[in-house]
């Protein structure tokens, strides 16, 4: 939603992809102050090289800007920076008890395509087998190995799709919807999607006793 937010406002989408940045840190850290854990956001997907030249241009321009500010203050703030998506990036910075996941050049169908290819190469050297692959072990060799599924995955700007986003490690999560689009999107919207997750129950495709 960072482009429609600023053709709103009759700016440049530019503009729209810089206030969302913005938003990241804000909600980044409010996360990490009421105890979450985890944080995923979705920077920039592989279906976003399809956008203008000078679009693409310009975002990637910002998120390198941008990551590069954000290190020292996500350091500073003992946030740790971890990223998915195929651009051989440094796989986390800083380290302490939350963690923010950048999704840049990322597509979850893409993701689940390179771990299947690292499987198979390790089959063929020798180092796997086939029948061992179960869950688990495939697991490790996503992009998000080692961390914890998602248990709530928030939707902005009106779309109710999931857009290739974290789709092996979506399976079981709770999903909320919202028209705010994500330059507008706060600790009052962060508020009401969690108080929402709290009403919902959670069965993982059993019965509850």
């Amino acid at each position: 939603g960072n482009g429609r937010w600023a053709t709103k406002r009759g700016l440049p989408r530019t503009i729209g992809h810089k206030a969302g940045a913005e938003t990241f840190r804000r909600i980044a850290t409010y996360c990490k102050e009421i105890g979450v854990k985890y944080l995923t956001v979705y920077a920039f997907s592989t279906e976003n090289w399809k956008r203008s030249a000078d679009e693409v241009a310009a975002i990637m321009g910002l998120l390198k800007r941008y990551l590069l500010e954000a290190v020292d203050t996500m350091e500073r703030d003992h946030i740790r920076l971890h990223f998915f998506g195929d651009m051989g990036l440094p796989e986390h910075l800083s380290a302490d008890d939350f963690q923010a996941n950048v999704c840049l050049n990322y597509g979850g169908r893409d993701e689940i395509l390179r771990a299947a290819r690292s499987f198979a190469a390790a089959c063929a050297a020798g180092e796997r087998k086939p029948e061992e692959l179960d869950e688990a072990l495939f697991a490790s060799y996503l992009d998000s190995a080692g961390i914890p599924d998602p248990d709530l995955v928030i939707r902005p700007s009106g779309e109710l799709r999931l857009s290739n986003f974290l789709l092996w490690q979506s399976a079981y999560a709770e999903f909320y919807f919202t028209d705010v689009l994500w330059p507008d999107f706060d600790k009052a919207e962060l508020d009401r999607a969690i108080a929402a997750y709290h009403q919902r129950d959670r069965r993982f495709g059993g019965v509850k006793k």
